[in-house]
């Protein structure tokens, strides 16, 4: 795809149309947290924060790690036997026997539905051969996410020296997660049946508020209960995590409200229904249709303003090709850039070889119709 440079920023024209928005953001609700982010789940934007970079243990909330990881490692119809020394784990267990055969997707359920310890230890044996190799490869995934406040022991996150993460840093490992679809199935799902055993998802959210769609719960006695939740409504989707919460539930939610009552995602640009036309010189066809290369989704504030500026030149020379990039929007709020795209030709244009002009020629007719 090659790119048409504009003739002069002379020739060039800025289309502006204003979309207002109603109301006003209102000051989030107050909380129990120790520690607590909320952010928009697609760009990560953060919403409200309170002590997000402070190193806290995280408990359960840990597995949310060690399913991406699993998922990202391994396939989900690959078969664990299960040793006895996956079954010695204390806290919360799936209640795994020596010899049972269980798909790795069987086990992810059973780790993030029931919160199974013995599920992340058999998965972590199954996927790296040990409970210290399965560690490292959550921290390489950790670095490679840019996470500085993480730092991972095990997989089931059962208190260790040396392992906590942040609100802030587990916001990001969810995002990442709910962008697996494996991830966002199981974590979505209410209860389960494996090999004759009934789940139930520990996440009372996913009955307690309308769009909820997972992620993970934690608790231990020296952590305090931790949440990771995700709700999505309209195309807005936020991700919220609370550390040391005594009262979770109701904060999630509380805050969930706030946020879809305050926010919302607009389709700025509608890629399928947008199209321009320049002027073409020297080409088979006078007249090109150009249009956007992709939607442009925004999430905004809503009392705030939205501007669309299209770029375009005036005329363009053949030949041009289907794909070529002509031009661009941008979306502006407030002055600050939240969103943009190419405007790309719809269709192939060759040069008329009856109607070659000189270069002056060319130039002059160019002047003339960026002058109309």
């Amino acid at each position: 795809m090659k790119k048409i440079a504009v003739f002069t920023v002379l020739l060039t024209f800025i289309t502006i149309c204003t979309f207002p928005y109603a109301g006003a953001v209102s000051a989030a609700p107050a909380h129990s947290s120790e520690s607590i982010i909320m952010v928009e789940a697609n760009s990560g934007m953060v919403i409200f924060e309170h002590n997000a970079d402070k190193k806290m243990l995280i408990a359960s909330t840990t597995k949310i790690m060690t399913a991406l990881v699993v998922l990202e490692n391994c396939s989900c119809d690959e078969k664990a036997t299960i040793k006895k020394d996956y079954t010695n784990i204390e806290g919360s267990s799936l209640y795994l026997r020596e010899g049972e055969i269980f798909t790795v997707q069987e086990l992810l359920y059973g780790l993030m539905l029931a919160s199974g310890n013995d599920a992340a230890v058999a998965l972590a044996y199954h996927t790296a051969g040990g409970i210290e190799q399965f560690a490292e490869l959550m921290n390489d995934k950790a670095h490679e996410l840019g996470l500085k406040n993480t730092s991972f022991k095990n997989p089931h996150g059962l208190d260790e020296d040396g392992h906590y993460s942040t609100a802030k840093d587990l916001s990001v490992i969810a995002r990442c997660a709910m962008q697996n679809e494996d991830f966002r199935e199981i974590v979505s799902t209410k209860s389960a049946v494996i090999h004759e055993r009934v789940l139930v998802n520990h996440n009372k959210l996913l009955w307690k508020y309308d769009g909820a769609a997972g992620i993970k719960t934690g608790y231990t006695m020296q952590s305090g209960r931790s949440l990771v939740s995700f709700a999505e409504r309209d195309g807005t989707s936020f991700i919220i995590v609370t550390i040391n919460d005594r009262d979770d539930w109701d904060d999630h939610m509380t805050l969930f409200n706030w946020g879809f009552d305050n926010y919302k995602t607009e389709n700025a640009v509608d890629a399928e229904a947008l199209t321009y036309e320049i002027p073409v010189i020297s080409g088979e066809s006078k007249i090109i249709t150009v249009r956007p290369s992709n939607d442009v989704s925004i999430f905004i504030e809503k009392d705030r303003e939205c501007e669309i500026c299209v770029f375009l030149p005036r005329f363009v020379y053949a030949p041009v090709q289907s794909g070529d990039i002509i031009g661009s929007i941008q979306v502006f709020s407030d002055g600050e850039l939240v969103g943009e795209t190419e405007l790309i030709c719809d269709e192939s244009i060759q040069l008329d070889s009856d109607s070659v002009l000189p270069f002056w020629k060319r130039a002059l007719k160019g002047v003339s119709i960026a002058l109309q």
